[in-house]
């Protein structure tokens, strides 16, 4: 919310790159908001989180359709940063405000289509097949078909995205090496975008592994529920804390990190305080 309010209130921080990364928080936003109403479900009645339930359809699929926001809106920053640094080389193609509201529109029209399909009739209470034991009513199919290509894009076109920014940086600080001039600014740029993306790789891997190796244990389990119980729901309850802590990984690494955003919030608190 810290982010979002930052970024509405500030007016020259309205850039392409910017709306990716409000669009990236207002996706963790609703992934917390999703974790905290299956929590208050599993609180009030924890045994249609175990079992399954009509009840716990509308939840997971919010919850699903959030994570996959979020997935695109990471996939999206790391397409927008290689070809913002890229831009200088290619000055055919320029990132604008109208590109980044069309890649939104499609992350969100994408995830909300995946994300709905156990509404739309793709769950167990309908087939009574497949059933998976960690996400009832969700059926073992659906987690596989959305869980292991979007594993692989999460995983993949980052990696590629930001060794690409990499190699073009470290392309042109040996040029300019070559050339005579100072290479400072770009050995630091480099050493700061290699550090981030390690970041963003070991919060990925922690956060979504679990959630994907669950998927795989659905896929090849076929005890009942009360055999597995309780560690195997103790390890899907773990599964969904990473991935809401990746939600608060995200500003730190994305947003808060960035001076410019800094610099703004600093000046926003300052000035709520003299108008107080």
């Amino acid at each position: 919310c810290t982010v979002i309010f930052t970024r509405v209130a500030t007016k020259d921080l309205h850039k392409p790159t910017s709306i990716l990364f409000c669009n990236l928080a207002f996706s963790d936003l609703f992934t917390s908001f999703s974790g905290f109403w299956i929590s208050m479900l599993f609180i009030t009645n924890p045994d249609i989180t175990i079992f399954g339930s009509k009840d716990m359809l509308a939840p997971y699929a919010l919850y699903t359709m959030s994570i996959l926001s979020t997935i695109y809106n990471l996939v999206s920053i790391g397409v927008e940063r290689c070809l913002a640094v890229a831009e200088s080389m290619r000055t055919r193609f320029r990132v604008a405000r109208n590109h980044s509201i069309a890649a939104v529109f499609i992350n969100w029209v994408l995830a909300f289509f995946l994300g709905c399909l156990p509404l739309m009739g793709w769950n167990f209470l309908h087939t009574e097949k497949n059933v998976s034991v960690l996400y009832s009513p969700f059926c073992v199919d659906y987690l596989l078909f959305i869980g292991i290509p979007n594993v692989v894009v999460a995983f993949i076109i980052p990696l590629f995205t930001y060794l690409r920014i990499i190699i073009i940086l470290r392309k042109r600080k040996l040029r300019m090496k070559a050339c005579g001039q100072a290479t400072g600014t770009y050995k630091s740029a480099e050493i700061q975008v290699a550090r981030t993306s390690i970041f963003i790789w070991l919060l990925t891997l922690i956060s979504y592994a679990p959630f994907f190796a669950g998927a795989i244990f659905d896929a090849t389990n076929y005890r009942c529920h009360v055999d597995l119980y309780p560690r195997v729901y103790i390890f899907r309850n773990c599964t969904a804390m990473l991935i809401t802590m990746n939600c608060l990984g995200n500003p730190i690494i994305y947003t808060l990190k960035v001076k410019t955003l800094g610099a703004k919030l600093t000046a926003l608190k300052c000035l709520s305080t003299n108008h107080v």
